[in-house]
């Protein structure tokens, strides 16, 4: 048994399909199939059921391939840590974030990244955080930022900093004009939202509860900037994060952003990596590029802060 085979395998389990994955791992269809049959043989079980169009794997096949990504994973821990032994700027970083962030909060850290760290290759990866989590736990990623609260002992929670809701109506909506909006102002109405898998859905549906809102459930977006266009057509209301509104990001015709005054909305975000990590150190320096983003950035674009980026909590909370 070697590595080589243990990332074959996995290929496999990966693209359900011997052609993708021989593709994937840079050599031909036969040459992947066999080194999986002597893998089979030295373990004396069949890891995959091999159906006319349809590749799976058997129960023991997917045990092994679980096994076979921690292993995997260690060994490229091991390579990294002598590589940053030397060197912990350099290498290369696998940073996983989602949809609904990754857009608006990249632009304004990632110069700074580049002038910090100019030998770092940054590999962004933009999933759902449930992928995200599934890869950074198996290996996959180095690391991910996601919002809280995620609940898993194996992995450390480097906080970042806390991104106010704002909401968007069209220009005419009875709100566009309310004085001191607050969370009770939205009693009644009808928000768009995004559609299932997007943790920005699963907040909103929470200050929908708090605030007695419903959700306009004819309409699920898939994307940020289709919500947006949803209120300029003056199809409803939404909740934008605050990033999502700051420049260089234009705001089309016929829409307001408003603030909340009092207790905002918000979620909180952080930046989460294995603890076994031999990337830990290296890591937490990368976290704190993201976590100083100027005040303004996390407010309504016009308005003056109500609060900077919250300071970290302490070791013991996270």
């Amino acid at each position: 048994m070697n590595l080589r085979d243990l990332k074959y395998l996995i290929a496999v389990a990966d693209h359900r399909h011997f052609g993708r994955a021989a593709a994937a791992s840079f050599v031909s269809q036969p040459t992947l199939s066999t080194q999986i049959r002597k893998l089979e043989d030295e373990l004396g079980v069949a890891l995959i059921e091999r159906a006319p169009r349809k590749v799976m794997l058997t129960p023991i096949g997917a045990e092994i391939v679980e096994r076979a990504r921690r292993v995997v994973s260690e060994v490229e821990q091991m390579k990294e840590a002598a590589r940053r032994s030397q060197r912990p700027e350099a290498g290369a970083v696998r940073l996983g974030i989602f949809p609904t962030l990754g857009p608006y909060l990249l632009p304004h850290v990632i110069p700074t990244i580049r002038a910090r760290y100019p030998d770092l290759q940054l590999l962004l990866v933009e999933e759902k955080s449930d992928e995200l989590l599934a890869r950074l736990r198996d290996g996959r990623l180095d690391a991910a930022i996601l919002a809280l609260p995620v609940h898993d002992d194996q992995l450390h929670q480097e906080y970042l900093f806390e991104e106010p809701f704002l909401l968007a109506v069209p220009e005419q909506h009875r709100l566009a004009r309310q004085p001191g909006l607050s969370v009770d102002d939205l009693a009644s109405e009808n928000l768009l939202l995004l559609e299932d898998g997007h943790c920005l859905r699963r907040q909103t549906l929470e200050v929908c509860q708090l605030a007695g809102a419903h959700e306009k459930s004819e309409f699920r977006a898939t994307s940020l900037e289709t919500l947006r266009q949803m209120v300029a057509a003056n199809v409803g209301i939404t909740l934008l994060p605050a990033l999502a509104v700051q420049p260089p990001v234009s705001q089309p015709p016929h829409i307001r952003v408003l603030p909340f005054s009092g207790t905002q909305p918000s979620r909180e975000i952080a930046m989460l990596w294995r603890r076994s990590s031999a990337m830990s150190g290296f890591l937490a320096g990368l976290a704190g590029v993201f976590r100083t983003l100027p005040p303004a950035l996390l407010a309504a674009p016009g308005t003056v802060p109500e609060r900077s980026v919250a300071p970290p909590p302490p070791p013991d909370m996270l």
